[in-house]
C-alpha cells in the first residue's frame, strides 16, 4: 500500500507542481480528521507520513482503565494486554491501525478531504508563484479567446490567467498560440478561496519593465526611469535620468540605430514612445515633456500648487496640445504638473 501511495504522491508532485512534503502534510491532516469521526472527533487517532523515508503510520492512542467510562478513549486492561502483554491500568497504549481497519465512511471522507487538501495546496502554490512575480513582466501564451467578450485565457507557466479585453492594447489582435508579455498588476485571494491574478497589457508598468529588460544601463542602475505616462495603443512618454554624466539616458534607451526602442515599440503593436530627459528644474522638465513641440517659456503659477503657464510658437500650438489633447495630457501625467498652454500671439494680444 505504501509503495502505491508514495508513487501517487510523486505523480501528483510532477503533474501539479506541488511539493511532496506539502501534499503529505495535507493528506496526513485529512486522514486524522476522517478517522477521528469514528471516535466522535476525539483526539485518539494520529498519523505520521514521511515522504523522504516513504513511510506512513496510523495509530490509536487509548487509556488503559479498570472500568471503561468512554469507549472512544478507554480500553480495559484485558484488551490492552492483547497488544502489550505488560499493560496495566493507568498506561497509555498505542495501537497500530491497518488500512483494512479504516471504516468505509472514514475512507470516503478521507478521499474527499484529501482532494480538497490537494486543491488548496495547488492554489497555495499558484498564489506563491504569482506573488513572486508581483508587478513583474512575464511571458504568456494565448490559450483561448472568448469570441463574445474578447477576453483571453493565457498560460503562464503551469497556471492560467485571464486577460480582460479592457486590459488588452487597443487595436491589437490576439490569436491562439501567440506569445505575449503581460504585467502582473495584483495578486489576491478571490471570494472562492483561489488566487485571482490581475494582468494587463495597458498598464504603464509594462512599458517600465520592457525598458528594464531591453536597456542594460537601466538594469545596472546607471539610468533610472523617473516616470511613465501612457495611453495604451497610441502613445507613451517616459522620463529617464542618468547618474553618470558620461551616459546619455535618452540615447541609452533608444539604443544603437534605435534598435532598443524599436523592439519595445514592436512588442506594443506599434505604440509611439517619446523618451524624455528628466530634470530637477520644473521648467526644463515640462518643456521636454511637451515634445515634439518647441516651448518658448514656462512660468510657474505662484497661486496654484504645481501649476504653470506655457507659451509655444503659434504654428506649434496644435502640436503641443496634440490630437484631442493627448500630448498635453500625457505631459501633465508625466510631470505631475497642471499645464496651461497658450500660443505666443495670444499672449501678446492679452498684454496689449
Amino acid at each position: 500500500m505504501n509503495n502505491e501511495f508514495f508513487e501517487a504522491v510523486k505523480l501528483l508532485e510532477k503533474e501539479k507542481g506541488v511539493p511532496a512534503n506539502l501534499l503529505c502534510e495535507r493528506i496526513q491532516q485529512a486522514l486524522i480528521v476522517a478517522l477521528r469521526n469514528d471516535y466522535n472527533k476525539k483526539e485518539v487517532v494520529f498519523c505520521e507520513i514521511n515522504p523522504e523515508a516513504e513511510t506512513m503510520r496510523v495509530w490509536l492512542r487509548k487509556n488503559v482503565v479498570e472500568e471503561i467510562e468512554d469507549p472512544d478513549t478507554d480500553m480495559t486492561v484485558e484488551e490492552a494486554q492483547r497488544y502489550q502483554s505488560n499493560a496495566i491500568a493507568g498506561d497509555i497504549i498505542e495501537i497500530e491501525m491497518q488500512s483494512k481497519e479504516f471504516s468505509r465512511v472514514a475512507a470516503q471522507t478521507a478521499k474527499h478531504v484529501i482532494r480538497q487538501g490537494i486543491r488548496e495546496a495547488e492554489r497555495g502554490q499558484i498564489m506563491e508563484e504569482f506573488q513572486k512575480r508581483y508587478q513583474e513582466l512575464v511571458s504568456a501564451k494565448v490559450y483561448r479567446i472568448n469570441p463574445e467578450t474578447g477576453n483571453a485565457i493565457l498560460e503562464i507557466g503551469k497556471s492560467e490567467a485571464m486577460l480582460p479585453k479592457s486590459e488588452q492594447v487597443p487595436g491589437e489582435v490576439l490569436k491562439e498560440g501567440d506569445m505575449i508579455k503581460v504585467f502582473i498588476v495584483d495578486v489576491r485571494v478571490s471570494d472562492k478561496g483561489g488566487p485571482k491574478v490581475m494582468i494587463s497589457r495597458t498598464h504603464p508598468g509594462l512599458v517600465r519593465r520592457l525598458f528594464e529588460t531591453e536597456v542594460p544601463e537601466i538594469y545596472d542602475g546607471i539610468v533610472e526611469i523617473k516616470s511613465v505616462s501612457r495611453e495604451a495603443g497610441s502613445r507613451t512618454k517616459i522620463a529617464v535620468y542618468s547618474s553618470d554624466e558620461n551616459v546619455d539616458p535618452v540615447g541609452a534607451c533608444i539604443g544603437p540605430r534605435g534598435t532598443r526602442v524599436e523592439k519595445i515599440v514592436e512588442s506594443l503593436n506599434g505604440e509611439k514612445i517619446d523618451i524624455i530627459k528628466y530634470s530637477e528644474d520644473p521648467a526644463e522638465f515640462i518643456s521636454a515633456a511637451l515634445a515634439p513641440s518647441d516651448v518658448l517659456s514656462v512660468t510657474v503659477d505662484s497661486e496654484n500648487e504645481k501649476s504653470c503657464h506655457v507659451i509655444v510658437p503659434d504654428m506649434q500650438l496644435s502640436l503641443a496640445i496634440g490630437n484631442k489633447g493627448q500630448n498635453a495630457r500625457l505631459a501633465a501625467k508625466l510631470t505631475g504638473w497642471k499645464i496651461d498652454i497658450q500660443a505666443e500671439s495670444g499672449v501678446s494680444r492679452e498684454a496689449e
